[in-house]
């Protein structure tokens, strides 16, 4: 219980004010990748509930990722600049998946910009490179690497069903090459997915107890336009969460989880409101997340009070 109070679940905030004396602020970039789900070289329909443009902003016409940093950075209020540094967080599609070199010149720019003291750089499992995990080790002895690796879920069966194009073995691969060498790794899992029950999430985060990573993102099933899942969820054969179901939830796996792992997000959220088609909730980010410590609180819970081995 020490590592989360008095927030009640250990935050990426707390995570990093652990580690620095200064407020860290991440920037996404888009690297321009693709996705071997959508080029053809896996599956040209890419996860069922995917349409990328919904979660990661897209930059103006060719900038670089030196422009979006700076763009972002000259955005914020002068006295936030100044006592900020920022983790460029390479969001957009599979940001380890092209040419090795190509891809590293793309970090080692990120890198270079000022006040800019690490990367995070999302991917999937099953597109890892030496190449780049031995450059992105090398890195972490001067600055701070994060790899977020999409999991979604510990269920063979739920991976096939959303088209996800990897099983659960290759995140457990991906994780075991990626331990001991600096650097610090995220999980995503979608909660509510097509099939799933609640025993079936519980499991994922027995999984990911075991898995050795440092951090995890949750998001909650959302279904958005441009994608299959959204042809799926017109036939009527798609529930999705009521907000209080998904609280309560959300609550209950995060009892479930080690406290050693920091959440880096806890509910998704879309760059545009009308690409959404549901659930649409009458709460906006902050209530909600007022609401699930006050209920850790009412229970007199929180992160890992019943962990699941």
């Amino acid at each position: 219980m020490s590592n989360v109070l008095p927030g009640w679940y250990f935050r990426l905030s707390e995570f990093f004010s652990r580690r620095f004396s200064y407020k860290v602020r991440k920037i996404p970039v888009h690297a321009g990748t693709t996705c071997p789900n959508r080029d053809g070289t896996i599956s040209t329909m890419g996860c069922t509930f995917c349409y990328n443009p919904s979660f990661s902003p897209t930059p103006g016409k060719d900038l670089s990722i030196s422009g979006q940093i700076r763009r972002a950075r000259d955005g914020l209020k002068p006295e936030a600049r100044e006592k900020a540094r920022f983790l460029a967080y390479f969001q957009s599609y599979t940001n380890t998946y092209g040419d090795p070199h190509h891809l590293i010149s793309q970090y080692k720019e990120a890198l270079q910009e000022e006040g800019v003291m690490g990367i995070s750089v999302s991917t999937r499992p099953d597109c890892i490179p030496d190449e780049i995990l031995e450059y992105l080790e090398e890195t972490a002895e001067q600055k701070h690497v994060w790899l977020e690796y999409g999991l979604q879920s510990a269920h063979d069966r739920t991976l096939e069903k959303i088209n996800r194009g990897h099983d659960s073995a290759a995140f457990t691969q991906a994780v075991e090459r990626t331990r001991n060498r600096g650097i610090f790794i995220c999980a995503h899992i979608i909660l509510g997915l097509p099939g799933e029950s609640w025993e079936d999430m519980r499991k994922t985060i027995r999984f990911l107890n075991r898995s050795g990573i440092n951090g995890v993102k949750f998001h909650h099933l959302q279904v958005i336009k441009n994608t299959s899942l959204a042809e799926e969820y017109g036939e009527k054969t798609i529930p999705l969460f009521r907000v209080e179901e998904y609280l309560h939830l959300l609550v209950e796996l995060l009892e479930h989880l080690n406290p050693e792992l920091c959440i880096h997000r806890l509910m998704s959220e879309v760059t545009d409101p009308e690409l959404l088609i549901g659930p649409r909730w009458n709460l906006v980010k902050t209530a909600f997340l007022q609401e699930l410590e006050k209920e850790l609180k009412n229970r007199s819970s929180c992160q890992g009070s019943n962990v699941l081995r």
